[in-house]
């Protein structure tokens, strides 16, 4: 089991309480510090079974300053969240090939 953590997010912090409290082993991916390829979020997106778009955290200045309202391919988007990894939702977390993005912290049970 991974969950890939942003140590500043509440949100991401409720969800790494919910993985301690369950007990499994599970890794910690501080994706800030250790970017994520291309490939590994191609990956990602297709666990989650949604579009790259949809994990884009459009409120972040970057994403609003560089990329809003452009005609964006998925390969760019994923280009985009690999280049500015603050973009990426979190947390995310993936167990026995099923993934969930833990908003609201608690989906992350759906998946132990």
């Amino acid at each position: 089991m991974k969950i890939y953590h942003n140590p500043r997010c509440s949100k991401s912090r409720q969800g790494l309480n919910i993985l301690e409290e369950s007990k499994f082993d599970f890794e910690i991916i501080k994706y800030l510090d250790n970017p994520i390829s291309a490939e590994e979020l191609k990956e990602i997106v297709k666990l989650l079974n949604i579009s790259p778009i949809q994990l884009v955290r459009k409120n972040e200045t970057v994403w609003k300053e560089n990329y809003k309202g452009k005609e964006l391919s998925d390969e760019q988007i994923i280009n985009a969240m690999v280049e500015n990894p603050k973009l990426i939702e979190r947390p995310i977390v993936i167990n026995n090939g099923k993934a969930v993005i833990g908003r609201p912290p608690e989906i992350i049970k759906t998946i132990l």
